[in-house]
Order: structure tokens, then sequence, then C-alpha cells
């Protein structure tokens, strides 16, 4: 291979090659005066080498947008920290006035003792979520860092969170509340690592939820039923990219929508039209570059391209089950450390400030929006099939990349997986609903947890049923388009099954989770059991005999 890296030692090329989420530790120089926020003994470093050519780095110059987070001071080595990050949450709570309410609302904490916080804007005398659905608006949440060696999302949610405290963003609360959590994941973001503390990735939580984290946020969601969700998150931008394809990713941006099975049409159609367009124009008018969202496998022989995944794990295909708009945004910070932090920073804002005023426009057809999917959804129980697992579409397309010498455009072809299209993998009749033993307390917390109703039996009947009857099994990691997930070493039961029909006994203090509600694809997701997201592969129902398909309204 020819020499990729200019400027710098052959350990440190390794490092940047081998694709790690932070740069080689920088050489202290001479003490200079102290920047706002920083402490006074901080010395003043020097800049890392560059993970590519001059050429490439000239391609992403700073933008004139000048931002005031702790993270992004002069002299400063280090992002915003969970104790900054937490100190400037109180402190715009503090200007609530009543023109604007600014609620701080705690969520919790992390598994390190860490708070988790998210603030909420509205013109409402409060902050609950009985206000909010009072007030005739829609609202819009946006989250940040889920993988905490993606930083740029949390910085620039502070600075979005001060935009409409006190900025250009402040009179778009005449149309729209707002609820940011800047910091989804602080043990990871402390650590600069992806993963929460026991070595879960969180934003592949969002069904099982196992982490306090997930559960922080389905619980903003369960309460608070936002119209449209917002994750920010980062991408790799040299490490695998270069090794497969000797380029360097090119876009500012990537965008991605709720890709999975089951989603009401209507869906993908606003957040193309209503969202994306405008988010495309917004970042096109600063000079800012984007494409779908994509990504390749860590084995270095593949090199198919694909898109977001089409699991029904991730938030953004999760809240898209809970029928709101929800995008993923991610920026190019995998792999460059402080690199181009600005430009990263300006990016995420103008993507999600262009989201805000998407929503503020079309506030009525948003509650329109919801409330037709929240109906159609109802109205499918025991009627024609569902999807029980599908995947994305290959397709052959070329891709721009960067050469990694003069920094110039070059078009690679490749093997693309598309999730605008998705393939059938499984599907099978729509049950009414699906019957929980007594004892699945597990189950039918996190289906709770969720938003989803569900009933306990307070009499003993019959139900008319399909059985899943096992037919083979395996057991291995859960798998996403990346490679194998970070799932603290947890293997799934992979089993194949068949429908066996019988009259159910169901006695007194088992469960009922009725079709007829909102949220009853979740339940789908969760409840067949041979998936790798379902709970019995997860170990959250331990037999097969404790649930069942209910083919008839008990």
């Amino acid at each position: 291979m020819r020499a990729l890296i200019k400027h710098a030692a052959p350990l440190t090329a390794a490092l940047w090659l081998a694709g790690c989420s932070t740069p080689p530790a920088a050489t202290p120089s001479a003490q200079a005066p102290a920047a706002p926020g920083v402490a006074a003994s901080a010395p003043v470093v020097s800049a890392p080498p560059l993970p590519y050519s001059e050429a490439v780095a000239a391609r992403f110059p700073d933008p004139t947008a000048s931002y005031d987070t702790p993270g992004l001071q002069p002299m400063r080595d280090a992002f915003t920290s969970n104790g900054e990050l937490s100190s400037a949450l109180h402190r715009l709570a503090a200007t609530s006035s009543p023109r604007m309410t600014i609620a701080l609302l705690p969520l919790g904490a992390s598994q390190r003792g860490v708070p988790l916080e998210a603030l909420v804007f509205t013109r409402e005398p409060d902050g609950s979520a009985a206000a909010l659905a009072r007030s005739g608006k829609p609202t819009v949440m946006l989250v940040g860092q889920q993988h905490g060696d993606e930083p740029a999302g949390s910085e620039a949610l502070l600075v979005v969170a001060q935009h409409i405290a006190d900025g250009p963003l402040a009179s778009l609360l005449d149309r729209i509340n707002v609820i940011v959590l800047p910091r989804a994941n602080p043990d990871g973001a402390d650590a600069k690592t992806r993963v929460s503390a026991n070595g879960i990735d969180i934003n592949r939580d969002h069904l099982l939820l196992r982490t306090p984290e997930a559960q922080a946020q389905a619980k903003l969601v369960r309460e608070y039923r936002p119209q449209v969700v917002v994750d920010a998150h980062e991408y790799t931008v040299v490490g695998r990219f270069l090794q497969k394809f000797n380029a360097v990713q090119r876009f500012d941006a990537m965008l991605q929508y709720a890709t999975t099975a089951n989603l009401p049409p209507d869906l993908a159609r606003v957040s193309d039209e209503g969202f994306r367009t405008g988010m495309l124009k917004s970042l096109a008018d600063e000079g800012l570059s984007a494409e779908w969202y994509y990504t390749t496998s860590t084995d270095l022989a593949d090199k198919k391209v694909s898109m977001g995944g089409v699991q029904p794990d991730t938030a953004r295909n999760v809240q898209g089950m809970k029928n709101a708009v929800s995008f993923l945004i991610e920026t190019r910070g995998i792999g460059i450390g402080r690199l181009h932090l600005k430009r990263r920073v300006h990016t995420h804002v103008v993507a999600i400030s262009s989201v805000l005023r998407s929503a503020a426009r079309q506030g009525d057809a948003l509650l329109a929006l919801r409330r037709n999917a929240d109906g159609e959804v109802s109205a499918q129980a025991c009627r024609g099939e569902v999807v029980i697992e599908a995947a994305a579409t290959p397709t052959q397309r070329e891709l721009l990349m960067l050469d990694p010498h003069d920094g110039r455009d070059m078009a690679v072809p490749l093997v693309w997986d598309s999730a605008l299209t998705l393939r059938v993998v499984k599907s099978r009749p729509r049950p009414c609903g699906y019957w929980l033993a007594a004892d699945a307390e597990d189950a039918v917390r996190t289906l709770r947890e969720l938003g989803l109703t569900v009933q306990k039996l307070d009499g003993a009947r019959s139900l008319s049923a399909e059985r899943w009857r096992e037919t083979a099994r395996t057991e291995g990691a859960r798998q996403d388009v990346r490679g194998t997930i970070a799932d603290a070493g947890s293997a799934v039961v992979r089993v194949q099954v068949a429908l066996a029909p019988q009259a159910l006994p169901a006695p007194a203090g088992s469960y009922y989770v009725s079709l007829e509600q909102p949220l009853a694809n979740l339940a789908i997701a969760a409840l067949e059991p041979d998936t790798q997201n379902s709970f019995f592969a997860n170990r959250l129902l331990r037999s097969l005999d404790d649930a069942a398909r209910v083919m008839t309204k008990p």
C-alpha cells in the first residue's frame, strides 16, 4: 500500500489507519492565558498529525459561525465534560421566564451515577407532559451522543438549546415544543467509548431496554409522545473505509429516517418531503455536503456498503414504530479526534435547526399525521399479513469519496444495500394480540416501558391461539450491517418455528397485549420469537410456552 499519511510518525499513522476514536495524545507546549471555562493551568496543546493529506483537510474549512460551548473554547483539548454540560443545562433552566418555560427534566442516572438530564422548551406555564399535550403544538425531541465517542452531537445540541433560549430559534416556540437531551451516554463520553459502562451499544437497546440510558429515552417518549425525534451521531471517516476503498469519507452530513418493516407509509413520505428536502437545502446553502447515511462492515474483505439498518432496535427505527418522524443525522467525526470539530458542530446545528423550522411550518399536519398513523396501526389488528423480518435490497451505485492524497472526488462503484426498499424475509397473518404467561414479568415490564398497554386478565378464559413450535435452534451474537453488535457478551437464541393452532386456557393473572393500539408494531417486533431482537431470543421470555398469538378478539 502506498503511504497515506503525511507529516506523521509510523506509529501515529498506524493508529489513524486502525480507525481509533481519538487522536494520539498531544504534546504540551508553552503556557497561555486561559480561555473562558478553562482552568488557568491548562496547557496549550499542539495539533495532532492529520489522518490524511492536507489536500483532504482543505476540503473542510472552519465555518464563519462561532459557537460558545466549553468544548469549543480556544486552546481546548477536551470536549465539554459531563459536569460542564450539567452546569450549562442548569444555567439555561434558570433563565425561564413568563414568556418561555425552560424546565430541567431529571431522567435518572447512568450506570456510573451521572445524572441524565434534558431540557423542555415551551410557551406553556410548565414543562410537564400534560402541559405540552394541552398546547396543541407538536413536540420535537433532540437526542445527542448515544455513542460516547461521537461528541459533536452533544456540543451542537448545547448550541441549539442556547439558540432556543435566547437566539435565532426562540420564535419557533410559538408553534412547537422542544425537548433536548444533549448527552444520552455520559459514561461513554467520559471514557471516549462507543458503548455504555456495561458494554452495551445503547443505540441497539431501544427495543430490549436493558440499560438505564435507553430506559430514560423510552420514558421521555412514553410521557411526551414527540411527533418528531432527531438522533445526532458521527460516522467513521478513515479506518476501514481507507483500508477497503483507499478513500476518505467525503460528506459533512449523512441523513436517514426510519426504515423498518410495518411503518405507516405516510411517515416516510413526510420524513422525505417535509424534512429531508429542507435539510439538504439548508446544508447546501452553508456549503455543506450531504448523502444518505451509509456504513460498511468491519470485515475488510466485505466491500459492500449499506444504508442504516432495518432492524427494529435502533432509536431511529423504534421511534418510527412509535409513529414519529424519526431522523438520524451523522457528521464525519469518528477516528479524527477534534479535527474539523467546529465544522462538525456547525453541520449538526444547521441540520437540526432545519428540522425545527420544518416542524414549526407543519404543526397541524404533524398532529394529523400522528392521529392518522395511530388509527391506521390500531385498525390493522386481526387483518392481513404482518412482516416479521425484512432486509435491505442490494443494488449497484457509484459513491463519491475523496482521494486520500490529492483530496479530489473519486467515484467508487460498489454494492449498495438500500434500506428505502425492503425485502420481506418472513411474514405471517397479523394476530389480534398476544397472550403472556403470569410469570412473564420482565417482558410485561419492558412492553409497558415502551409505551404499550398490557392488560392483566382478572379471570380465566379460553383463547383461540397459535403457539410457536420450535423446529431448530442455534445461538450466536446479534448482528447489524457493521458486524457483531456490542451486547455485553450476550448470545441470542436463534430459533426456527412452526405455528400450531390451539384453544389456549388463559388463567387469571396472565396477560393480554391487544394489537388494537397505536404501538402494536412494537409488540410484534418484541414477541414474534424467531428474530434476533425478540424478547425470546434475548431471554426476556424464558420459553416459547410463555407467549402465544391470539387469533380472535377475546
